[in-house]
């Protein structure tokens, strides 16, 4: 099975799970998602698949967040709005297949995730 890893290169806990991947030799592909950020569709189907609402998805400690919609009253489809205009507000890392994803911090829950699928 190959999975999709939504990585962002600065973060700590992204290179811990790509490391991680490559030391149990999983087969993955990377999405860059600040670079090729996802479309609402794209991210309404990961919402899907995580067992998530949109907000938990949302970094909310992020200044995009605080600058332009924190105490606001969004709807769950200008939420997902928000993350295609700043990726940077989705949580990562997130590894994927076509039937189920895992936000994989801690990388307890990447292990359990890989036993799982």
């Amino acid at each position: 099975m190959k999975y999709q890893v939504l990585h962002n290169a600065r973060c700590g806990k992204s290179r811990a799970a790509i490391q991680y991947l490559d030391e149990h030799h999983v087969d993955y592909e990377v999405r860059a998602y600040l670079k090729d950020p996802l479309s609402k569709s794209e991210l309404h189907q990961l919402i899907k698949l995580l067992g998530l609402k949109p907000i938990d998805l949302v970094r909310t400690n992020e200044n995009e967040w605080k600058d332009h919609f924190k105490g606001k009253d969004l709807s769950d489809d200008e939420i997902l709005e928000a993350m295609v205009a700043y990726p940077k507000l989705i949580q990562r890392p997130i590894v994927a297949t076509s039937q189920a994803a895992v936000i994989a911090r801690p990388i307890e829950k990447l292990t359990e995730f890989l036993k799982e699928n």
